[in-house]
């Protein structure tokens, strides 16, 4: 499931196309945008063709009528040509945005509903970066492709003006113009392949820097700041080198092509310049001649510009693209059937799972009946495969072999939805959100009231701690829940799951990361938690689950017992060796 770090070179007309696709509900402001490009092309190619009636009727043959026509008509046509423009730019900004909008919530979208296996493969920094970064990148591709348009139509117009004036001095002028396509096309393919590096880098350091702020407590009390630096330092360096290759390409283009254009601008002014001298044309004709020449090369220029920026997006949809169109990213599949209480039984068939990229089982033929209003625990030694064996409850992972029974049906006949609001989910690093207590408790139950809230809280026995809180349970409580202990933060996640008022329980280390005294509340809000309800729990400390129903003994991927206590202590060795070394310490 990991990203293609590299990725393949993707037919540029193929990808534009699919570009495009997103701005085709709003065509009618493009076709808006469209007319008004035209426009403004029509009003340069107008105020070139001007230049020849005001230098030869003005200037030399002073005509009144001609002196307060032309002036007013070039008011008009900039004024035309000033409204134009702004509409033209107005409505491609306009769909630009909106499709940024649009690819961005698709690409969240598709992101959010991939396997949990996905997240484990792929840095969180590198997808921030897919959504923040590369989706902007798509946004100019429209617009620049509306520029690209809007600069061949004036270059169309100022050539007929060009070849009005005078035919022959035209094709001088013009001879340079296929010179010209070459540096377009170089330059071109450069900035696409720099720009695909440069978002590459960009995901990178995204990743680097979400790890290193993540894990700022462990840089301090390693004292490896000066490390880390370094090591921003060499990514950051590398960030800088790429921008600047594409710079020196970007800045190359200009040059080359001014160059190409003076060549053919050298050529007309010789020969132009010996017309006049010989009579044989006006200063009028070859004056408007030469305007709408130099009006020409600075769309040539343009031309190359909003190239560049499309190859920039082009780089960018690509990275896009991958995720939403690769057909090995498929978003969890579930059926359809609704999960509905009471728990009857929960049964684990022939159950066998392993992990993308290993060839070992993390569990093996795994056969269990849970009933009920059981309490089942589950034991073993680190790496048994005990979070593995919960983790394929709610389709977090998906064996290869075997089925699961849930009230009598697969759990693939069930819609992911229902499947997992049937069950409440305690771990020992619970996720807590940037936002309120009691926005926490009820994250995804956004219904319960006031009075719900509070009696969950004080099931859990956090109401106390809560109401000693600044704003109680308004208060803000930080990323991950950093300005509340372990134990808090322990009891606002038993509060939720109270809440949620599940079926089916289940309970991974929950206390395991606790001192003793906030184990012994946060035990207490548990029992609350486990009343009358059937609950799977994992065990760290076996004091926890003496009571339990049934005990699982799993050892590297396999269930090695199944009994209550006692019946552990005399038949499974390993149950007895792991007793013997807790209650002996």
């Amino acid at each position: 499931m990991k990203l293609i770090s590299e990725i393949k070179d993707v037919h540029s007309l193929k990808l534009f196309k699919r570009c495009l696709s997103y701005f085709w509900p709003y065509k009618f402001r493009i076709f808006i945008s469209l007319i008004s490009m035209a426009i403004v092309a029509a009003c340069s190619a107008a105020a070139a063709f001007l230049v020849k009636p005001a230098l030869d009727d003005i200037f030399i043959n002073k005509d009144k009528q001609a002196l307060i026509f032309i002036p007013i008509a070039l008011v008009v046509v900039f004024i035309i040509k000033g409204i134009f423009r702004f509409l033209q730019n107005y409505e491609m900004n306009y769909c630009g945005l909106k499709v940024l909008e649009t690819l961005r919530n698709e690409l969240h979208s598709k992101i959010v509903r991939l396997p949990i296996y996905f997240f484990d493969e792929n840095q969180t920094g590198m997808l921030m970066s897919r959504i923040l970064s590369d989706v902007t990148l798509i946004r100019a591709s429209l617009p620049s492709l509306v520029m690209l348009i809007r600069q061949v139509l004036t270059m169309l117009g100022l050539l007929f003006v060009v070849f009005y004036r005078d035919p022959y001095l035209a094709t001088f002028a013009v001879l340079v113009l296929p010179v010209a396509v070459y540096p377009f096309i170089y330059f071109g393919k450069k900035l696409r392949k720099l720009g695909r590096k440069n978002q590459s880098k960009i995901s990178d350091i995204s990743s680097f820097l979400q790890e290193i702020f993540s894990g700022i407590k462990v840089v301090k009390a390693f004292s490896t700041e000066e490390k880390e630096d370094k090591n921003f330092q060499k990514e950051n360096s590398r960030l800088v080198n790429i921008a600047i290759k594409e710079i020196k390409y970007n800045e190359l283009s200009s040059p080359v092509m001014e160059f190409i254009g003076a060549v053919g601008a050298g050529l007309v002014v010789w020969y132009g310049g010996s017309q006049v001298v010989a009579g044989e044309s006006t200063p009028g004709t070859f004056f408007s001649f030469m305007t709408a020449l130099v009006m020409l090369y600075d769309p040539l220029k343009k031309l190359t510009s909003a190239n560049l920026t499309i190859q920039k997006a082009l780089a960018g949809a690509e990275r896009v693209f991958q995720i939403l169109d690769s057909p090995e990213l498929a978003i969890e599949r579930a059926g359809e059937k609704e999960l509905k209480p009471p728990f009857k039984e929960l049964v684990f068939k022939d159950v066998t799972f392993t992990y993308p990229g290993s060839e070992k089982p993390a569990l093996q033929n795994i056969n269990l009946t849970i009933k009920n209003g059981e309490k089942v625990a589950i034991v073993g030694p680190s790496g048994a495969g005990k979070s593995t064996l919960v983790n394929l409850i709610p389709r977090f992972y998906i064996q290869q072999k075997g089925t699961i029974f849930l009230n009598g049906l697969p759990l693939e006949e069930y819609s992911l939805t229902s499947l997992r609001l049937f069950m409440g989910i305690v771990s020992q690093d619970n996720f807590l959100f940037n936002t309120t207590i009691r926005e926490n408790i009820r994250y995804g139950l956004t219904e319960a009231s006031e009075e719900e809230v509070i009696a969950a809280a004080k099931a859990a026995y956090a109401h106390d701690f809560i109401m000693k809180l600044p704003q109680q349970y308004d208060t803000v409580i930080g990323e991950r829940g950093v300005k509340l202990s372990g134990g808090q933060k322990q009891r606002i996640t038993i509060a939720r799951a109270i809440l949620k008022n599940p079926p089916l329980l289940i309970l991974d280390e929950a206390t395991s990361a606790l001192d003793t005294e906030s184990e012994r509340i946060v035990q207490k809000a548990l029992d609350n938690l486990m009343a009358k309800r059937t609950s799977i729990v994992i065990a760290h400390r076996l004091s926890t689950v003496l009571s339990s129903d049934k005990i699982v003994v799993l050892n590297q991927g396999e269930i090695v017992a199944i009994g209550k206590h006692e019946e552990l202590l005399n038949d499974c060795e390993l149950y007895r060796k792991i007793y013997e070394m807790q209650f002996r310490e």
